[in-house]
């Protein structure tokens, strides 16, 4: 039989299990990347580790989250991580290089190889034909360190493109289109695949942001065959060498396929406060703008901002909208000031950002209140922008242009004339941003701020759990809602005691209070309890409260993952009605629990205020019930444990 693409990717890199969906499996990573924001954790569990160099063919740290120095902190960690980077032989990438996921697909992406991130944003190298994933800080540090990483056999779903796309219709709009098909958690498990001959109509820039958002899907990852296409871009990065082809064979087998049509999309958006509230713009009723922001992972390629400039060339934002641009690499800032198409960008009125993540994660450009704001991002939970009760919509370029122009949600095919794009043959290859580790690292000295406090580490399981509900929440909790982003929070990503103090924060003030209280306890969830962002802080810093359980309908890949790395338990409702048998306050009893769940028992939770047992079910591997009886990772590695 056949081998898809992510069969062939896996099958090169398996280390241990069966390609059968379902099975435990653990491949072998080739590449690492961090970012400052989830990075300074990452590299202070490396340390934990006791090794003297990376193992990974490449690792790079990024900055790009955290470029506004309000305080020491930011600066603190970067210079952290600069010299952390030095010594154990990772790549640095300097503030204003680039976001993470546009540089490295532009200067280390390999198609056919592996690369492990700790940002959920990963797949965006899934454009290259990488197998690409986001994970928890702990789980690409022990990569780091030359341990394989662990997940399920996914299934693969393809989509089948045909067709190619029409004027100010984007890949913005497949991937929104997947997400109205798919949701937010119809990715749970699976790696989306793309093939068809529609794929060949698809630069890699446009095939990044559809892996890019695939995040949103709850994904392992996306993926899109390595071709004439990729090789092309490849070789405009001067890495021609670095390429080569990759596609799935004849007969290959899937899960799913979902047909899409290139040629009958339109032009798509996603409605506050979810990116798989879709709708087509031309059905949005007239609805005021104040602010557009075009840039983010997803659309800040140099074809993104070409378009942007020649639409918005000799014309002037609305008077009444506030617009930022965004590049998404030093490479392509320096490229678009050279064609003159940021001439045309600072001409029509909108502001020109450093290449960084910004507004995206709430560092700077918050809206003002209850305002709404248009962007070409990837996300629009509530609270992510900085402004809890601003309505954020997700759009193409083209679509936040349209906005930006007339000062209100408008079809970017009312803008008529479509501009003609030609992309250099050839750019400035400057790789001066980003530097080498030392040829000496003994003489490195690791430079650590007062805001890098000591990191947390749990104790063993106890025998018998018992505790309080201190939260109950609905479906679809992001990580943005337990871990706040944003200018207050993430200077404070190296202080687990300090970040601590705004879990919950936005959702529940009184969360923190609550869990100092009563010494800890355990936490009930809906569907999808911890989509979003990968950072492990969700539960790094619930477990420095004392969090010992979350129980739940069901979870988001990357979350349970990294609930299991920090010894906190997941379970699930055997029968989802039984969510409604508990409260908020209830007094919950886990007799046995840690000898339980290493024999595979069956499992019940006692609601001792309201006198009912509930059976629960755990899909924990024999090796992740150790980890978790260990009290994490880190204690299970130290411990022997691989």
């Amino acid at each position: 039989m056949g081998l898809n693409i992510t069969q062939k990717i896996i099958s090169a890199h398996l280390i241990d299990g069966r390609m059968e969906e379902g099975e435990d499996i653990a491949i072998r990573i080739d590449q690492t990347l961090t970012q400052d924001a989830t990075g300074t954790m990452a590299y202070l569990q490396f340390e934990a580790l006791g090794l003297k160099k990376v193992k990974t063919d490449l690792s790079v740290s990024y900055i790009d989250h955290n470029m506004l120095q309000s305080g020491f902190e930011n600066a603190d960690d970067h210079r952290y991580l600069q010299s952390v980077a030095a010594k154990y032989g990772v790549h640095f990438s300097r503030p204003g290089n680039g976001i993470c996921h546009q540089v490295h697909l532009e200067r280390f992406g390999v198609p056919g190889k592996t690369l492990l991130g700790s940002d959920s944003h990963t797949p965006t190298s899934g454009g290259i034909g990488m197998m690409a994933m986001g994970a928890g800080g702990l789980d690409v540090a022990v990569a780091m360190g030359g341990g394989a990483f662990y997940l399920k056999m996914p299934e693969v779903v393809k989509i089948q493109l045909t067709g190619k796309l029409q004027n100010f219709v984007t890949a913005k709009d497949v991937i929104l289109e997947v997400l109205r098909v798919l949701t937010v958690k119809g990715g749970l498990g699976r790696v989306v695949e793309y093939g068809g001959p529609g794929v060949k109509s698809l630069s890699v820039p446009q095939r990044a942001t559809i892996t890019n958002m695939g995040a949103e899907l709850g994904a392992t990852t996306s993926i899109f065959p390595s071709d004439e296409k990729t090789k092309e871009f490849m070789k405009l990065q001067k890495r021609a060498k670095n390429w080569s082809p990759l596609e799935a064979d004849e007969g290959a087998k899937y899960s799913k396929v979902i047909k899409i049509d290139l040629s009958k999309l339109e032009p798509l958006l996603a409605k506050p406060h979810s990116p798989d509230s879709i709708s087509k713009v031309k059905s949005i009723k007239r609805t005021k703008v104040d602010q557009v922001c075009v840039g983010s992972c997803t659309n800040s390629s140099l074809y993104d901002l070409m378009i942007t400039a020649a639409l918005l060339k000799g014309k002037k934002i609305h008077p009444d909208v506030s617009c930022t641009i965004t590049p998404g690499s030093k490479q392509v800032f320096e490229a678009i000031a050279a064609n003159g198409a940021l001439t045309d960008i600072i001409s029509s009125g909108a502001r020109i950002l450093e290449s960084g993540c910004g507004p995206c994660i709430g560092m700077g450009q918050a809206p003002s209140s209850g305002a709404v704001s248009v962007r070409s991002f990837n996300r629009n939970f509530p609270g992510r922008s900085g402004t809890k009760d601003a309505q954020v919509y997700l759009a193409s370029p083209e679509t936040c242009v349209a906005a930006a122009l007339t000062g209100y949600i408008t079809d970017p095919r009312e803008l008529k004339k479509f501009p003609r794009v030609v992309l250099p043959k050839s750019i400035k290859i400057d790789d001066a941003g980003i530097i080498p580790p030392t040829d000496n690292p003994t003489k490195v000295t690791v430079l650590r701020g007062p805001n890098i406090a000591p990191l947390p580490i749990n104790k063993g399981m106890s025998s018998t759990l018992e505790g309080e509900v201190l939260l109950k929440t609905g479906d679809n909790i992001t990580t943005d809602h337990i871990m706040p982003a944003g200018a207050k929070v993430l200077p404070l990503r190296s202080n687990i005691p300090k970040i601590a103090e705004y879990v919950y924060f936005q959702h529940d003030p009184g969360f923190v209070t609550r869990a100092k209280e009563k010494n800890g306890g355990f936490i009930v969830g809906g569907e999808n309890y911890g989509q979003g962002s990968s950072r492990e802080h969700a539960a790094l810093a619930p477990m420095y409260l004392g969090l010992k359980m979350v129980l739940t309908k069901s979870f988001a890949r990357i979350h349970l993952a990294n609930l299991i790395n920090f010894g906190i338990l997941p379970l699930n409702f055997a029968n989802p009605d039984d969510y409604d048998k508990i409260d908020q306050g209830d007094i919950l009893k886990l007799p046995m629990v840690s000898d339980i769940i290493a024999t595979g028992a069956d499992l019940t939770v006692k609601n001792i205020t309201k006198g009912v047992d509930i059976p629960v079910t755990y899909s924990l591997t024999p090796r992740q019930v150790s980890i978790v009886r260990a009290g994490g990772l880190l204690n299970y590695t130290r411990g022997g444990g691989r």
